[in-house]
Formats: structure tokens, C-alpha cells, sequence
């Protein structure tokens, strides 16, 4: 019996080594400025990453393909960056992260503040968060970002006259004015004045930090420009335009109940300190906006100068510069992909059979 268990065992190890034998097989390599390969293992994680952010359980031998051939494309365009000589900095890479998690909390947030909410909302880690969200860990998602920010600026460079002076016309802004009237409405609004203090690890600090800028604010000892001009790491002051939804409830750490009460207090009310699961907030009433029908030539938000044309001029150009974007991008990457730059290593019915794999 105990033969038979050893040879199962060795037979497994055969196995084993086998398979991980088979996934470091390279599929391509890429060489305009450095010899990079892409494995197997690196395609079926990057399959992996797109499954997930796609709920997709499996893709086709063919869109795996597509996927090859979009890392081969994106390692030439980053080897063709860093031949002319450009970079992305690890601060431009945070910047932009904290950027983007910033507008899913709704407020301005650290890496160590988001993993906190992270933490209390989900009771998992930062990383388990972004590997279930995005099918990356922290590091790899940054290194994924600084990737993909260092393509767009060599693409931006090379197509900018292209791409930066394509506008739509006017007679194209007021057409979808016009076919979109009734989505441009403009709810009933209030402007608050909200200071935030962050409990961190220092939840009684905070507390009494809270009050003593709400007992400012009362006594008019402090005023709303010095509490923004003071605003830091301790705390954090400034206008803020809620509407009646429960996103902006959740914003605020209430109760839509309350958000409605909220609602009908006057100008220059004063709210009582709350606490939420990651700070301590109070507001003012600064100013309340009717819910209304926007004209073409009204304002987006109240005390802004962006018009509803403006908007919409602006979120065409956004879509025109995106698809010239693209198509600057298949135009590069096809210059690009000439013999001298890289190779499949893998081809026709022997690359088909590696990347038949099932899920």
C-alpha cells in the first residue's frame, strides 16, 4: 500500500510540474526597446482580470487571441514611451489611484483613509477589495495604471493635433439638447458648509476637535474661509451641493429620513455633531435651489459658471476625442508591429491549442 501511495505521489509531482511547465511556455515576445515576454500564465491572469471585471465565466480561443494581441500592443506602446524618453512617476500613479477612489467614497480621501472605510464597510483588506473588484492587488493595479497612463501620454504625443482639435459643432450640441431635454432637470438642491474631522486612531481627539470648530462656527469665532483655508490631514471644510438621494444621504453618514429633514431647515442652520463609522461631521445651511427644468443656457449647479451647453459640448468632445483616440491607437500600434519588434513565439494550430484551456 505504501508503494502505491508513493508512486500516486510521484505521479501527481509529474503532474504538477507538467502543468506549470506548459504555463511558463512563451507566447510572444516583444523587443523595440527591451526583450519582454508574455507567458501563458501571464495571458490566463490578465483572461483572469477580464472575466472577473466583465462577470464573464469563460472567453473564446479567439477573444483570448484579441487579448494576446492587446498586451503585445501594449507592451510596444510602453517600450516606444520609454524609448523617447518618458516616464510616469509613482506619485502621478498614486495621485491618479487616490483620484479615483476619492469619487467612489464621494470625499477626498488617503490610501490609508479609503482602506480604512474598506475595512469597516466590507471587513477586508484593501488588497482582498481591489482583487475581487478588479482582479488585482493594490501594487498590481498601480503597476497596471502607471502601464496604462504611460500609453495614453506616448499616444497623446504622437496624435495630439489629431485628437485635441476635434470639437463637435454647434448644431450638433443643440440636436442633443434637444433630444435630451427632459433628462435635464435640476433637483431640488441645498448648499451646505460640511467640516469632516477623521477619528483615524484617535477617536476621542477627533471628537473634541469637532466641537471645538463647532463651537467656532457658532460663536462666529470662526469663519467658513478660515476653516477651508486651515484644512488638512486633521480635518477637512468646504461647500457641498446635495441633492435629495440616497447617495448624498450616504455621503453624509444619515439616514435619507434624515437627508429629507434636512431639507426643510433654513438658510444658516446649524446641525448638532454626528458621528459616522469613520469620522465626526456637522453642516450649515448656506443656501437652498428649487428643483427646476434646465434651458440649454442655464447652469449645471448653482454658483458655477458651466452652462447645460457647455456640459454638453464638452462630454461630446470627451466621446469624439475617445474614439479618435482609439483609432490613433490601432494606427500606432500597427506601425509598431513590424518583425523587428516582436514575435509569437507560439503560432496557427499550436498557439489555438494552448489557449483552449477551460476557464
Amino acid at each position: 500500500m505504501k508503494k502505491l501511495i508513493l508512486a500516486a505521489t510521484f505521479a501527481l509531482s509529474i503532474a504538477f510540474g507538467s502543468f506549470a511547465q506548459s504555463d511558463l511556455q512563451p507566447l510572444a515576445v516583444v523587443k523595440l526597446n527591451k526583450s519582454e515576454t508574455i507567458t501563458l500564465r501571464q495571458l490566463k491572469n490578465r483572461v483572469g482580470i477580464y472575466q472577473k471585471q466583465n462577470n464573464m465565466p469563460s472567453f473564446t480561443v479567439e477573444q483570448k487571441k484579441e487579448i494576446l494581441d492587446a498586451m503585445i500592443d501594449e507592451k510596444l506602446v510602453v517600450q516606444a514611451a520609454t524609448k523617447a524618453g518618458m516616464n510616469i512617476t509613482d506619485t502621478q500613479v498614486n495621485q491618479y489611484f487616490l483620484q479615483n477612489v476619492s469619487q467612489q467614497v464621494g470625499k477626498q480621501v488617503t490610501e490609508a483613509e479609503f482602506s480604512e472605510i474598506v475595512k469597516q464597510q466590507t471587513g477586508k483588506s484593501l488588497d482582498d477589495f481591489m482583487k475581487e473588484q478588479v482582479g488585482m492587488n493594490v501594487a498590481d493595479y498601480k503597476s497596471y495604471l502607471k502601464n496604462q497612463l504611460l500609453a495614453q501620454q506616448y499616444v497623446l504625443q504622437q496624435k495630439q493635433n489629431d485628437i485635441k482639435t476635434i470639437a463637435p459643432k454647434d448644431e450638433d450640441i443643440r440636436k442633443f439638447y434637444d433630444l435630451n431635454k427632459a433628462s435635464f432637470v435640476q433637483n431640488d438642491m441645498v448648499k451646505l458648509f460640511l467640516v469632516v474631522v477623521p477619528k483615524m486612531n484617535n477617536k476621542e481627539g477627533a471628537k473634541i476637535k469637532a466641537e471645538a470648530l463647532l463651537k467656532g462656527v457658532k460663536d462666529k469665532s470662526l469663519s467658513f474661509d478660515k476653516i477651508k483655508s486651515d484644512s488638512g490631514k486633521d480635518y477637512q471644510g468646504g461647500d457641498l451641493f446635495i441633492g435629495k438621494t440616497a447617495q448624498h444621504a450616504q455621503q453624509l453618514g444619515i439616514s435619507y429620513n434624515d437627508l429629507i429633514e434636512l431639507f426643510t431647515r433654513d438658510v444658516n442652520y446649524i446641525s448638532n455633531l454626528n458621528e459616522t463609522e469613520t469620522d465626526f461631521q456637522f453642516y450649515v445651511v448656506r443656501q437652498k435651489y428649487a428643483a427646476k427644468m434646465l434651458a440649454i443656457s442655464d447652469l449645471v449647479q448653482p454658483e458655477t459658471t458651466i452652462t447645460v451647453y457647455d456640459y454638453i459640448k464638452q462630454n461630446l468632445t470627451n466621446q469624439m476625442q475617445s474614439q479618435a483616440l482609439i483609432a490613433a491607437v490601432q494606427d500606432i500600434t500597427k506601425g509598431l508591429r513590424t518583425p523587428s519588434n516582436f514575435e509569437y513565439k507560439q503560432k496557427d494550430e499550436k498557439l489555438k491549442k494552448l489557449l483552449a484551456w477551460e476557464k
